[in-house]
């Protein structure tokens, strides 16, 4: 694509977000039109692709707004235990999280921030960005106690859910604030986008397994040409790496939005011990006859935990599965109605 590794002031007449927003957009269209027409790929994927692009690449020539990140870290302490349960309660509850005088982590903080750009190009200086997050959140956060450093903890218990609801509240004031992300270590954190008690919370997790590309009415040729090496006889296999994601609200005094053991303990129990260690084709029946790509595992994990998590008194909100550092699939699945079998057919008969 030209472009790349040019220096856009002097390469070009003038620099217009929108004319070089559009010209890449065609760009890829064009390149993934050639591409598909070479290994004939799902056509019906591909039109909604196209479809995407397009509707992208019509908006105003007035539309100057982004969104930026500006990420922190602080390190703080807490502990989680009510006062009008006694030990025995606050440990069922709470488990290691409970004991005496809490635990600690390295929280890493993501501001998202949204609107129009300014005429210096900015939608904050990054500067001013740094030193409000500094002032109002990481100067106090770090190597405190969390429970007792805000008031707002007080009430409601400083999980990572709640620290991020806090956060935004905190920060509103002073900046065009879209999300919090916040990170209690790489395989928890909670998002938060100002909608009262609403948050997300993701759990990350990984299990190994082995899978073969091919449907079973067409010839080993013709697999080949559709999947690749994926169609091998023998398979092969990946360390799939999943986030699973769940909304819901805030409890106004234990901070949570679910239990994390028992959601941890459903998606052991309904996904990771079922997959790892499995050749999906022949171990796991459903895929028997859906061809187990990541698109259709992320589809049926998404199928297997909705309503475990219903039960919970959460929302299953989005799968995501990372079958190499190169290939992800993602399910957003609120409002998701229809099953990944009937899902599956739908895009069979359209190729």
């Amino acid at each position: 694509m030209q472009g790349w590794h040019s220096y856009l002031d002097s390469a070009t007449p003038i620099f217009l977000l929108e004319a070089h927003s559009d010209r890449i957009l065609l760009e890829l269209r064009d390149n993934f039109l050639r591409s598909a027409s070479r290994r004939r790929q799902n056509w019906f994927m591909l039109e909604k692709v196209t479809l995407n692009v397009t509707l992208q690449s019509h908006r105003s020539p007035t539309f100057m707004d982004c969104i930026i990140n500006r990420r922190a870290r602080f390190s703080a302490s807490h502990r989680y235990y009510l006062p009008e349960w006694d030990e025995a309660e606050n440990q069922r509850r709470f488990g290691l999280g409970s004991r005496f005088p809490g635990h600690g982590h390295n929280y890493e903080l993501y501001v998202s921030l949204h609107k129009e750009l300014n005429p210096y190009g900015m939608v904050e200086n990054l500067s001013t960005v740094k030193q409000v997050i500094k002032r109002e959140i990481t100067s106090q956060l770090d190597y405190s106690y969390l429970n007792q450093v805000w008031p707002e903890f007080q009430q409601t218990l400083p999980t990572t859910e709640n620290i991020a609801r806090v956060i935004w509240q905190r920060l509103a004031p002073y900046l065009p604030l879209v999300k919090i992300q916040l990170f209690e270590h790489p395989e928890l954190w909670a998002e938060y986008q100002g909608k009262d008690m609403e948050a997300t919370l993701t759990v990350k997790t990984h299990f190994s397994a082995a899978h073969r590309l091919a449907l079973p009415q067409l010839t080993l040729e013709q697999n080949s040409e559709i999947y690749g090496k994926c169609a091998r006889v023998n398979g092969h296999g990946h360390n799939y790496h999943l986030e699973v994601s769940v909304a819901g609200e805030i409890d106004p005094r234990t901070g949570m939005i679910v239990d994390l053991g028992d959601l941890q303990k459903a998606i052991d129990e309904l996904v990771v011990e079922p997959f790892d260690h499995t050749f999906l084709n022949k171990d796991i029946p459903y895929f028997a006859e859906v061809v187990p790509t990541a698109e259709n595992i992320a589809l049926h994990i998404a199928q297997l935990l909705g309503e475990r998590i219903r039960q919970l008194g959460a929302e299953l909100d989005k799968v995501k599965l990372i079958e190499s550092p190169n290939n992800s699939a993602e399910i957003h699945c609120r409002g998701l109605v229809q099953a990944p079998r009937q899902l599956l057919e739908k895009t069979l008969t359209a190729v």
